[in-house]
Order: C-alpha cells, then structure tokens, then sequence
C-alpha cells in the first residue's frame, strides 16, 4: 500500500495500539508508540504524534498520561470496567445453554474489549457443580430468529425435540423428532428464561392456549408470512407468576392451593413464588398462603422435597392426589 495511504489510517492504528497495548498499568512511551507504528508500515515523528494524541482525545478516547521519568500513554476508561467483563464471563461460563465452543467465542470477543495485558484475566474458568453445558450450537441462533419473529409480529413453524433411550448397538440417549417430524405451527409471544433455560411462550391456535417449549429442543425454526394470533390471551396472561407456577415449566392444570408452610421456608417460597403473595398466620412456628401452581409429578416433587414442613390444607383433592403419588412411591419399595 504507498505510503500517503498509510498516513491516512495513521490515527485508526494508534486508537487500535493503545486500545490493545495499554491499560492503567500499562503505558507506551512516544519511541514504543512510533516502533508499534511502524509495525503497520507508518512512520512517524514526535510532534506529530502529539497532535494525533491530542485529535483522539477531542474525539472522545480517554488518553492518559503516566509520568516519571519518561511519559507514557495509556487509555483510562474504557465502555467496560473489568468487573463487568469478568461479571459477564463468569455467566457465559456458568451458563447451561450456550455450549462451550460459544462461550469461548463469546469470552474472545469480551477480551478484545480490554487491554491484551487485561484481556488475559478474562480467560477464566468458572467452576459449577453438576452442570451441563449444551451441545445443541443452533440454541443460539434458534434466539435470535424467536426475537425476529416475535419483533416482525409473524407465526412460526419447528419441529420439536425429545429424547429417547436407543437399547439397539449404540445404547444411547438419543433425540428424535415428536409427532414423527410433523411440524409444529405457532404464535411466538415472549421468551422467558427460567431454571437456566430458555423457554418460548406461545399461542397455540388449534388448542386454543397458551404453550411452551424448550428453546434449545426446537429446530428447522422458520418464519411465515402469517401475522400472530392470541393478542387478547397473552394480554391476560401474568407472565411473571406463569413462570413461577410452572415448575420446571413441565405442564399441568393450574390450580390455587393453600398450604401451611413453616415459618423457616419463607425464603424458599419466596424464591420460587416472589414477595408480591397473601399470607396469614397459621400457628407460632408457621404460616398460610395461598398460591396458584401447575398441578404436576414436578409440583409434588418440589413439595416432597420440603418433607413435613409443608402441609397442603386445601383443596382436599389435591391433598387426596399428593398422598396417592406418595403412597405410588412406597409400593416400589415395599415390593423389594
């Protein structure tokens, strides 16, 4: 490339050198800034770095100085602080949906946001007990075209993942396609995030209802040309306490219960039902409230695991079904 050329990308290269070389800790002196140059096929002299400096600060690039015996530039602040990339990398990497060759992506693209020399304490792994990364790369494209879809306010169609046990040669846990690879139609509303999945809420047309499903089991996702039905049903739908009273978001027939919960389990029930609920006293160790909940083999997990700090008062049905699954439970066992 002739040499006006290069002087012409002269102050591109300079913003690049000290975004990628210098931090608070790290700084170039004019000779270290003029070899960096060179590198790129520019040269450079003193007083005309000066002046490129002082352009990039009216520009808006935060130019430092450092002085001792030898003055040294370095770029202050930045768009991100350090504990905010290192916030944002610890939760690519905590993160069961993104699989791990995309939280390394992800991780590379974060370090070009800081200095080399700080970019190095972004390579970090982030310990987390019995988690799973996904395999499934398309999760994060499957995203972005809900987001399209739900923004250009248009029907989609998929097919729908499960998994299954494979007792031929391979002996494995497979995925195949529900309804023999029949496609799924319809109304994308809202993705909600919950239990470290990603969930689509939608209308489902021929049902008449509001479903969900597993983001990362959806595939072939494609866009029609068939505006959204369910306006006026999603409007009525309390988002928030949906989530919540979805257990895992398996299913189920939601139902209002009341229970008698003791008063060391009010953090639990909060965690999983918010602060925004009625509750009364039942006696001096605990507490009512009342909760409406999908009624399913999750529901009466989570309750079972509470054990007998948790008694449901009412409706008697409901109690009646708990004490059946319990009673399911202990056949298994006594038949030993």
């Amino acid at each position: 490339m002739p040499k006006g050329s290069m002087q012409k990308q002269k102050l591109l290269y300079l913003q690049k050198i000290l975004l990628e070389k210098t931090d608070e800790h790290h700084g170039l002196t004019i000779a270290e800034i003029i070899t960096e140059l060179g590198r790129y096929g520019i040269s450079s002299e003193r007083k005309s770095l000066y002046d490129d400096l002082r352009i990039l600060e009216q520009f808006g690039l935060d130019v430092c100085r450092t002085k001792s015996n030898t003055t040294r530039y370095y770029i202050g602040s930045r768009q991100f602080e350090m504990p905010e990339l290192k916030l944002l990398v610890d939760t690519i990497q905590s993160s069961k949906f993104i699989t791990r060759k995309k939280s390394l992506a992800l991780i590379k693209k974060l370090e070009g946001l800081v200095s080399e020399h700080d970019g190095k304490q972004l390579q970090r792994e982030v310990i987390v007990n019995n988690r799973i990364k996904s395999v499934n790369e398309k999760i994060y494209y499957n995203v972005d075209d809900l987001h399209k879809a739900i923004n250009s306010n248009v029907q989609i169609t998929f097919k729908y993942l499960g998994w299954e046990v494979n007792f031929g040669s391979s002996q494995k846990i497979v995925k195949r396609e529900r309804r023999n690879g029949a496609l799924y139609k319809t109304s994308p509303w809202a993705l909600v995030w919950d239990d470290e999945n990603y969930y689509l809420v939608a209308f489902d047309e021929n049902a008449d209802m509001i479903k969900h499903y597993r983001v990362d089991k959806m595939d072939e996702i494609k866009l029609t040309d068939e505006k959204r039905k369910g306006r006026d049903m999603f409007k009525k739908l309390n988002i928030s306490r949906y989530t919540n009273s979805v257990f895992s978001m398996f299913g189920g027939t939601e139902t209002e219960v009341t229970l008698s919960v003791d008063n060391s389990l009010i953090g639990v029930i909060a965690d999983r039902f918010g602060t925004d609920m009625f509750i009364s006293k039942d006696s001096e160790t605990s507490f009512r409230v009342n909760l409406k909940v999908m009624l399913s083999p999750q529901f009466y997990g989570w309750l079972f695991g509470l054990g007998d700090k948790v008694k449901i008062l009412s409706p008697a049905s409901v109690a009646e079904k708990y004490i059946y699954h319990l009673n399911e439970i202990m056949k298994i066992y006594s038949e030993q």
